[in-house]
């Protein structure tokens, strides 16, 4: 069955993650979900006098302001019937397409990768022709899109409470990782019941590390089918990972970026050796010949390292 998921101020959670949060739609497993996201708060949004016009379902969500910790209108919760704590969701990103013709990019105050070398708010307002598939900065070149979910997640363990959405975890969120566009799958660990996973943070571009705190944050529309596979079938998930066409993605975040490859790169050994039989020493070695590790972004307080291991290389 497909289903569809508009946001308004009923369906969505500003920069919040958590256990204790209702879903506001249920589905069975091999459903699918079209979500049509929004993007950004008040203080990015362009002025009366400006050429742009501010999406009528977002300036509702700013109307009713909502609670609000992290950046990030989330689309969600959707709880998949069945999913109990222990089992992995698989999400399988059927398509992406921007459902507005501008975006942004910020520089704010004490953020980014460089907040030293640029203190003050800067916002660029980009024009997006869906059509052509291009973007264009009024001060740079045309660029072409690159559509995806900078946040895509579960709930998080009920322990945590109130999470913000700037962090990525365990349950997933602010990912930032620019492989999974449409065609990609995500393995998300299930914490609670239902799984509640929730969608937005739309990037209409992005350069990995995402250096100065935004890509081009757009309104994006998604479709996601959703597949339920239980402990006992693939094993108990304990951390994200993804698939792309052409790659496995593992994927590591830490507060230090030398942790974050670390767990990246010890993720990557695991999941090779559970796949084959290569040594954990024979695997490392592999993934020093094999697989590349990239910076997934910097500016998220947990920072970002995912592996790309190449299909058909191993298995």
């Amino acid at each position: 069955m497909h289903h569809h998921l508009s946001s308004t101020p009923q369906t969505v959670r500003f920069g919040i993650f958590d256990a204790a949060f209702d879903p506001v739609l249920t589905i069975q497993p091999g459903d699918s979900v079209t979500f049509d996201c929004v993007s950004g708060g008040p203080e990015v949004m362009p002025g009366p006098e400006s050429w742009l016009t501010i999406p009528p379902a977002l300036q509702a969500i700013h109307d009713a302001k909502l609670d609000r910790i992290g950046p990030h209108i989330l689309t969600g919760p959707v709880a998949i019937a069945g999913a109990e704590p222990g089992d992995t969701l698989e999400v399988r990103i059927e398509a992406v397409e921007p459902n507005n013709d501008w975006g942004y990019c910020a520089v704010r105050p004490l953020a980014g990768t460089l907040p030293e070398d640029f203190p003050e708010r800067y916002v660029s307002h980009i024009a997006v022709d869906k059509a052509r598939g291009i973007c264009k900065p009024q001060w740079g070149p045309e660029l072409p899109l690159r559509p995806f979910f900078g946040t895509m997640g579960v709930a998080p363990p009920a322990r945590y409470g109130r999470l913000s959405s700037r962090e990525p975890r365990e349950h997933g969120g602010n990912m930032d990782n620019k492989e999974l566009g449409a065609g990609a799958t995500l393995f998300l660990p299930v914490w609670v019941p239902g799984a509640n996973f929730s969608a937005g943070d739309g990037h209409g571009r992005q350069g990995d590390g995402e250096v100065c705190v935004n890509a081009l944050e757009m309104g994006l529309t998604g479709t996601f089918t959703f597949i339920l596979h239980k402990a006992a079938d693939l094993g108990v998930a304990t951390w994200p990972r993804a698939e792309t066409p052409t790659h496995y993605v593992i994927m590591g975040f830490n507060e230090d970026l030398d942790l974050a490859m670390k767990q990246a790169l010890r993720g990557m050994i695991d999941f090779i050796v559970s796949r084959s039989n290569l040594t954990r020493v024979q695997a490392y070695q592999f993934c020093s010949l094999a697989v590349d590790f990239r910076v997934t972004q910097t500016v998220n307080g947990e920072k970002g390292v995912h592996g790309l291991l190449e299909k058909g290389v191993l298995f």
